[in-house]
């Protein structure tokens, strides 16, 4: 086979699209192929056991017209990314320029901040149902020793979405790491220029260490989508959608109709639903990026 090819590059592009093959193979059988059986299932009344019955549009007008928990868990779901994206954008931003200081233990502290984002989701949420505890759970004994009554974070409708926004701050290490990374790769040719322009350090911030960082923080902000818009384990551990759906989140409320209630027709258009979502708002963002996103050696 090799030598039907008569050049070397012809011979790299067969090795290269060899070597690729297995994830090739896998980004179809996995991704592709569920992906697209799920848009055709999504026209369909099915239960996982009797053949499906074809109901054409069926399912997207019961999720306009008539499901009244849609509206409520994509509303529940916006509001909650659109307060813990900027919240983990900013936080993450914070910490990597602290941590990029010079300072004893940097590392540690590195380390520290970095490792609660890869503990598995069941194990924090578990963490935090104990801290979010009425009356002796961790957060509730902290505000009764400073004389402060706290509300019933996990069984009060109005508390519930609030917690989950503070406990989306568990996982800001990733993005931090990220804005570190960053942050090192800054020439410190541009820090020498605007030092010797008499640029304080807070200009320096706005005028150097921002507009390089930008590129990063589009990539933490469309990643911020993505995962916002799919909470799904904290809210099944935790609350299980109440108190009064109240933390009924997009994904559980799909998650519902289709493996408790075997509706997977219906749950495969909610799923659909929720692609072309993110695919929007991900579009608009990048739309947007021409306009606050520089990248090095652009004017």
């Amino acid at each position: 086979m090799v030598s039907f090819f008569k050049t070397n590059q012809q011979r790299e592009a067969l090795y290269g699209w060899l070597f690729a093959l297995p994830a090739i193979i896998g980004l179809v059988v996995f991704d592709v192929g569920p992906m697209a059986a799920s848009v055709l299932i999504s026209f369909t009344e099915w239960n996982g056991v009797t053949p499906p019955q074809w109901v054409g549009l069926a399912n997207y007008e019961e999720i306009l017209f008539r499901d009244e928990l849609f509206m409520l868990s994509m509303r529940i779901t916006t509001i909650f990314a659109f307060v813990s994206i900027p919240l983990n954008l900013v936080t993450g931003f914070l910490l990597a320029l602290l941590l990029n200081q010079k300072i004893r233990g940097q590392s540690l502290m590195r380390t520290l901040y970095y490792l609660p984002s890869i503990v598995p989701l069941v194990a924090v949420a578990a963490l935090w149902r104990w801290i979010f505890l009425k009356r002796f759970g961790l957060l509730d004994i902290g505000l009764a020793m400073m004389g402060i009554q706290a509300p019933d974070w996990l069984g009060d409708p109005n508390w519930v979405l609030p917690a989950f926004i503070v406990m989306g701050l568990w996982g800001v290490g990733g993005g931090m790491l990220i804005n570190l990374a960053g942050l090192q790769a800054i020439p410190t040719d541009l820090y020498d220029a605007a030092s010797i322009d008499g640029a304080n350090a807070l200009q320096r911030l706005l005028n150097v260490t921002i507009p390089m960082m930008t590129p990063l923080i589009l990539f933490n902000l469309v990643m911020g989508i993505i995962g916002g818009l799919q909470v799904f384990v904290v809210a099944f551990v935790m609350t299980g959608g109440g108190p009064s759906n109240a933390s009924l989140f997009y994904m559980l409320h799909l998650y519902r109709n289709a493996f408790e209630y075997f509706r997977l027709g219906y749950g495969s258009s909610l799923a659909l639903v929720l692609f072309l979502y993110i695919i929007v708002l991900s579009a608009l963002v990048f739309r947007s990026s021409t306009a606050w996103v520089y990248y090095e050696g652009n004017r």
